[in-house]
């Protein structure tokens, strides 16, 4: 089998909100792609050699003088380039040709017609007499086309909607092709991808775990491997993958931190265990370790999230250490972080991302352990993880299961994480996401959790006054968790939920509805 990274494409990030998408789109096409900062340097990108490249959108201005621009180390690779949105805009002005601010920002449903033959516009199904419906966010627009390109498209408001210059590979489309609301979006792409950048495409779930399980082979040899098991979609499926690839000598460790959903350790010991179809599929050895007073005791006073998570995690590597010594042939820490992890935790090489938030599993892990890493999933987005987990034999209802964060509750605690706070949370928790399978409204949703708000309110229950505290429920809407929306859930629903958890919980006075959307807020609370 050909290497299914050696063809790839570069994701050049002008800072659109889309540019995880566009790397999305790209893999759905079959072609490996990665994504790095616009001012990436010469010597990498010489180093990568890839098949193409796509610049992004991005929320500046070319018409400044200090906006970001392409480097000129893209053009001299000779390959294909496309520019979307703002990399349309700055291809023109830095190739010779002229943008100025529109009129009017335009941002919606647009219908672009094509102006010129083209195999990119072509794959949209726009012709000089029928039109093709697209996605459009931009406040300023190309006027003039650099020497040695042609108008391939136009909208009502926008005349160069999209340019090539088919001789040196260059295009530019005005609008969005990765966002679902451009009808053949994906068509587009993978013309450009496959066809112009000359692409094999096999980048499969298939080829993924083929490759997966040679790497994971040739990096550890015969050594143990030792991973944690939360029963999350993300160690699920290291755990499937592993097992395939290396069989008895891994082993898993479930920590039970008391930051665990209802019930989540006795799920987790039925779904693994040697009695279950996939322990009997999998050879999965489990060993089971109750940390919950431990955890406790490293929370205790603490109340800024990023004091908490770093607890967490550093309570893990302790909890980890220990049971590795007990374990003297593991030499390996398997971890189920994925691309956006690297990405949001700002990790990647070249990337100029702040850090948002720190992930208890990216970074500093192997300062501080005697243990090297193995993180089968880091180059893999949320959807390629649960296609591989599903062609790996994992049940759907496990591949499907709603994300839930490594420091588990103690970021869905706000302030102070205390045992009577965790077991309200809880049971809260469960009765939320109950109720949103009892009305066919998991799926529906992207992420569902109960947020516990210490902070009192006056209720009353019967004719008795309670003073209590708060509890919020947050529901979102996402493709790729790096943006999101509240979930329209219908009023009679959180209704319904939230006359259960007060009736239910005594602890509990009052229930909120969260409906913001990411950015600005993020999804988790903390």
């Amino acid at each position: 089998m050909h290497d299914i990274h050696d063809q790839r494409l570069l994701i050049v990030d002008f800072g659109s909100q889309y540019t995880q998408l566009i790397a999305r789109r790209v893999r759905e096409c079959g072609v490996y792609c990665e994504i790095y900062s616009y001012d990436i340097d010469a010597a990498f990108l010489r180093e990568f050699a890839p098949q193409g490249v796509i610049l992004s959108g991005g929320p500046e201005t070319v018409t400044l003088g200090e906006t970001p621009r392409l480097a000129q180390a893209i053009l001299n690779l000779g390959v294909p380039v496309l520019g979307i949105c703002y990399g349309m805009q700055t291809l023109a002005e830095q190739l010779g040709g002229r943008v100025q601010e529109s009129a009017k920002r335009e941002f919606g449903h647009a219908k672009v017609t094509a102006e010129q033959p083209s195999a990119l516009i072509g794959s949209l199904g726009a012709t000089q007499i029928s039109s093709a419906d697209v996605w459009m966010s931009h406040g300023d627009k190309v006027i003039e086309v650099p020497p040695g390109f042609v108008v391939t498209a136009s909208t009502s408001s926008a005349p160069i909607a999209a340019m090539e210059d088919s001789d040196r590979h260059i295009y530019g489309v005005q609008f969005h092709p990765e966002v679902t609301h451009t009808a053949n979006g994906n068509a587009l792409l993978a013309v450009f991808a496959l066809e112009i950048c000359g692409c094999r495409g096999d980048w499969t779930a298939e080829n993924i775990i083929e490759d997966a399980i040679a790497n994971v082979r040739e990096q550890v040899g015969d050594d143990e491997v030792v991973l944690g098991l939360s029963g999350g979609v993300d160690s699920s499926v290291v755990a499937a993958l592993l097992a395939r690839a290396i069989g008895e000598q891994l082993t898993c460790v479930f920590v039970d931190n008391g930051l665990l959903r209802l019930d989540e350790r006795n799920e987790v010991e039925m779904a693994f265990g040697k009695d279950s179809g996939i322990g009997n599929a999998l050879p999965l050895k489990i060993k089971t370790v109750d940390a919950t007073q431990e955890f406790y005791q490293k929370l205790a006073g603490l109340e800024d999230p990023e004091d908490k998570r770093k607890a967490i995690g550093n309570t893990f590597i302790d909890v980890f250490e220990r049971e590795a010594k007990a374990l003297p042939a593991v030499k390996w820490l398997a971890q189920g972080t994925i691309y956006p992890d690297v990405i949001e935790s700002a990790a990647s090489k070249h990337g100029n991302a702040h850090v948002i938030k720190s992930h208890h599993n990216v970074g500093g892990l192997p300062e501080r352990m005697a243990l090297g890493l193995v993180e089968p999933l880091r180059e893999l987005f949320k959807d390629e993880v649960r296609q591989i987990g599903l062609v790996l034999g994992l049940p759907k209802s496990l591949v499907f299961r709603h994300p839930f964060p490594g420091p588990g509750l103690g970021v869905r605690i706000l302030g102070e994480v205390k045992p009577q706070y965790a077991d309200v949370l809880r049971r809260a928790d469960a009765i939320f996401i109950e109720e949103l399978r009892h009305a066919d409204l998991y799926d529906a949703v992207s992420q569902a959790f109960a947020v516990y708000l210490p902070v009192k309110s006056v209720g009353v229950v019967g004719d008795a006054r309670r003073y209590e505290h708060v509890i919020a429920l947050r529901a979102v809407e996402t493709i790729d968790f790096m943006t999101a929306r509240s979930a329209r859930l219908p009023y009679d629903f959180i209704e319904l939920v939230a006359n259960r958890i007060i009736n239910e919980i005594a602890e509990v006075s009052r229930v909120v509805y969260d409906v913001s959307s990411k950015p600005p807020a993020t999804i988790e609370w903390e």
